[in-house]
């Protein structure tokens, strides 16, 4: 005999867009509606059951294709091509049968869009498994271009000049597709000895946004004339990267248990393989100025623009690991890791393209080794009291020989190894006060050394480098039952990152300890996740259960960063705000209903020396209802929706050392919108 049953659960869209989905399940021949798909063993009078179950529905998105780019990078529904409408199809099929103790699985989503599903597998529950699985996803960048290159998603786009100036040339969305196909097999060996192992492609072909640009005259290029009244001595040049490249993956492991102690030992190896190795552009003579004027290029600078660029090198990633927990007694465990990594990359530098390679060098021969260890220590030394430790230990070691790889003028350096070291650590209390009051402290603690700056290696971009940062955290939370109906807590978090003094980069001999920060000018570039910070939050967080109908929850957080650095440009602070309130409500037994809505804003605040002092703030509003009802007992449906609003300022103004090229430049920017107050600009996109 075989038997028939459903199952469809509904569930509510984590993207906030307009959504209505019904949903449909369809079935054959019915029986008894009660099984356990898990049960390794046939039980007297056990039957063979099959459960089958379609999903059919429709989505869409208001507004128009502008404001969905946004929102349509990754929607999971068809919509990466800025369609205003798609279909849903899924299915889910499954047989088990008691007599040959086996358990065949069949499933399938996102049928109908642009991030579609597949997933098989089969099993005799306790003994052994089988799995295959095939899935796709696209990404669709949210601008759209103009442009007038010919051979775009090319390894050799060629920039064409626009005689209609700015909007002629033709509108395209780059865009990236991968797909993946995994297969997997599991084998208990033994009650406690387990075998898995998980092997994964996936292809990656498309385009992504992309650049070069050079500016002269320049120490690395000293043929290459500068910018003057009748030639352009600089450009920056969009070039989409093509790409056309494949990641295989294998994850292997072994699992033992007895007793109080239970091992993994694993093994992960992934395999990078680019079929572009280069882009190759072709750029002509001229090119226009940032006023839209056709100038020739200076000499020197044509030839640059058109030297080959390097793409992501082929290279492979291969780890073992040993990971477990031990019962150190009743109420406490200890968990632990230990891994050891090599990554390589050789790939030949004249197979792929390029010249001009250091005399005896044939590749980067990247080699790093990494190596970890951690250990967990839970205790519950007394029923109200719960105790929790970890320390983490990381290190990578760069081997990767050095080689004069950097010409400027007669200044040669070379590339830089990047060692680094962390040390983690963390403690935590949690304590039940009474049975309405719940209390947790904590502290963490994370140590970056990032090693002896190459000596001959040249930093570029930025006036100082640190080797060593240290960050101290505390937090603590309470939580307390209101009442029978309401349960609230507040976490509040602080944290503060310092660490040694400032290295000042010297080209090709290292770099030297600065002890007075004051030697450093005014316009001096630092980076940010150098800086000393100083980081604070807080959350409210209530749940409200007035029956056993209606369920609410509601949110509010906020936190700020403030760096400090002997600089006036940079990163100055962010801020970040978020509310939101969530809630279901049961109509009936066999009808729910769910909605939600929150608003977040988040504010940066940085300059950029001889530049624009630039405020970036970006609010973000969402809302959204659903329903679910299963009207009949084979039939479920469903539907939601949300709306979003998405908008970002940039209130822009000129620095007090802004020269006449970024006035000019800033103007000529925002004139084109007929949008240019006298005392900066402003700018809005809204989603």
């Amino acid at each position: 005999m075989t038997r028939f049953q459903s199952s469809l659960p509904f569930r509510r869209s984590v993207i906030a867009m307009a959504v209505f989905a019904a949903m449909a399940s369809a079935y054959a021949q019915s029986g008894d509606d009660k099984s356990k798909t898990d049960e390794p063993k046939a039980e007297a009078g056990e039957v063979k059951t099959t459960n089958a179950s379609i999903t059919l529905g429709v989505g869409g998105v208001s507004g128009g294709a502008g404001n969905r780019t946004i929102y349509n990078q990754y929607n999971a529904l068809g919509l990466n091509n800025n369609n205003a409408a798609a279909g849903i199809l899924g299915f889910d099929y499954s047989v088990r049968d008691p007599e040959a103790m086996t358990l065949f699985k069949f499933n399938g989503s996102n049928l109908l869009d642009d991030s579609r599903e597949l997933g098989l597998s089969w099993s005799e529950p306790g003994e052994w498994r089988l799995k295959a699985s095939y899935g796709e996803l696209v990404h669709t960048s949210p601008y759209t271009i103009n442009t007038g290159i010919n051979g775009l998603g090319s390894t050799a786009p060629q920039v064409v000049y626009l005689p209609g100036g700015v909007g002629s040339g033709y509108d395209t969305q780059l865009q990236t597709k991968r797909s993946n196909v995994t297969l997997g097999f599991n084998k208990w060996i033994t009650d406690s000895l387990q075998f898995e192992v998980d092997v994964k492609t996936e292809k990656q072909e498309g385009t992504r946004p992309f650049g070069i640009g050079w500016n002269c005259p320049s120490p690395t290029a000293p043929g290459c004339q500068g910018t003057t009244g009748i030639a352009a001595g600089w450009s920056t040049l969009m070039l989409p990267m093509a790409i056309n490249a494949n990641t295989s993956q294998i994850d292997a492991r072994v699992n033992y248990a007895i007793d109080k102690l239970r091992l993994s030992v694993a093994y992960y190896g992934s395999f990078y393989k680019n079929n572009n190795a280069t882009l190759n552009p072709v750029v002509p003579g001229s090119l226009n100025n940032p006023l839209g004027q056709l100038l020739p290029l200076s000499v020197g600078l044509q030839s640059i623009l058109n030297l080959p660029v390097a793409q992501e090198p082929d290279n492979r990633f291969n780890q073992v690991s040993l990971t477990g927990t031990y019962d150190l007694a009743q109420s406490t465990r200890a968990s632990f890791k230990l891994s050891y990594a090599n990554t390589s990359q050789d790939q030949n530098f004249a197979a792929s393209g390029l010249t001009g390679a250091p005399t005896g060098v044939s590749s980067l021969g990247g080699n790093v080794n990494s190596t970890l260890a951690w250990l967990g220590i839970t205790s519950r030394p007394m029923p109200k009291l719960t105790l929790q430790a970890d320390v983490r230990y990381a290190n990578r070691d760069d081997k990767t020989p050095i080689a004069p790889y950097v010409l400027a003028g007669t200044a040669v350096s070379t590339n830089q190894q990047l060692p680094d070291q962390t040390v983690s650590g963390k403690l935590q209390a949690i304590y039940q006060f009474a049975n309405q009051i719940r209390g947790t402290v904590g502290a963490d603690y994370v140590g970056i050394d990032r090693g002896v700056y190459t000596p001959t290696a040249r930093a570029g971009g930025v006036s100082a480098l640190r080797q060593n940062t240290d960050e101290t955290g505390l937090w603590a939370e309470l939580r307390r039952v209101m009442s029978e109906t309401f349960t609230g807590s507040v976490r509040i978090s602080g944290s503060q990152r310092n660490g040694s003094n400032w290295l000042r980069p010297n080209p090709a001999t290292g770099v030297s300890e600065v002890t007075d920060t004051s030697s450093f000018p005014s316009t001096a570039i630092f980076s940010p996740t150098l800086a000393d910070r100083r980081q604070e939050k807080i959350k409210f967080f209530g749940n409200w259960q007035p029956d056993e109908k209606l369920a609410l929850q509601f949110s509010a957080e906020g936190g700020t960063n403030k760096y400090t650095m002997p600089t006036v440009y940079a990163l100055q602070n962010t801020r970040l705000s978020l509310y939101s309130i969530d809630g279901t409500y049961a109509l009936s037994d066999t009808w729910n209903l769910t909605a939600y809505a929150s608003w977040g804003q988040q504010t940066q605040n940085q300059a950029r020396p001889a530049g624009s002092v630039m405020a970036f703030e970006t609010t973000n509003t969402a809302a959204g209802v659903g329903v679910t009802g299963k009207p009949t007992g084979k039939l479920e449906l469903g539907g939601t929706l949300s709306y979003v609003n998405e908008k970002s300022v940039y209130a822009q103004s000129l620095d007090t050392f802004a020269g006449a090229d970024s006035a000019a430049l800033l103007g000529h920017r925002w004139a084109a919108v007929d949008h240019f107050p006298p005392d900066g600009v402003e700018a809005v996109r809204q989603v």
